[in-house]
């Protein structure tokens, strides 16, 4: 199984949205906070190449400088999820052979930028959270609801609540 870099983020954010976006049920098309993020990813950052799409399993939003990985945020309301992406995708690359990788987490809205770094331990855990993706995938029943703050701004829902 391809284990893609929003699979890592919709891990950490909501085991149930990893399962249902790895079903094919997709919500987003019809979300307001999802298109202000497109306006966003459109109108930032105009000068760099985005969607760096490599072997078909990792998406950056773009390289500066040929060097630095760059994810790019609305806000940091749910930012461990996108550090975890972010550190999959450095792994990722990391495995394939490539050194050195760098990357960073760009909020245009807040002008900041935090510096991620991957650590020894990171390796360990993203190879647990793996396994962990495999499995919620290929099980014929949908995880537990996690009733949080954030999912009233979820696409999903509608689906997990009413």
């Amino acid at each position: 199984m391809q284990i893609t870099g929003i699979m890592v983020y919709y891990y950490f954010v909501c085991k149930r949205k990893l399962w249902y976006f790895f079903n094919k049920i997709n919500m987003e098309q019809n979300s307001e906070l999802v298109s202000i993020g497109k306006i966003i990813d459109e109108t930032t950052y105009k000068k760099e190449k985005k969607g760096i799409l490599i072997d078909n399993t990792i998406n950056i939003d773009f390289i500066e400088n040929g060097a630095i990985l760059h994810e790019v945020k609305k806000t940091k309301s749910i930012e461990e999820a996108a550090i975890w992406q972010i550190k999959y995708y450095m792994y990722y690359l990391k495995e394939k052979g490539v050194k050195n990788v760098q990357a960073e987490i760009d909020f245009p809205l807040l002008h900041r930028t935090e510096h991620i770094n991957l650590e020894k331990n990171d390796k360990i855990i993203l190879k647990k959270v793996i396994q962990e993706i495999e499995e919620i995938c290929k099980n014929d029943r949908i995880p537990k609801k996690i009733e949080s703050k954030i999912c009233k701004k979820c696409a999903y829902y509608d689906l997990c609540y009413i």
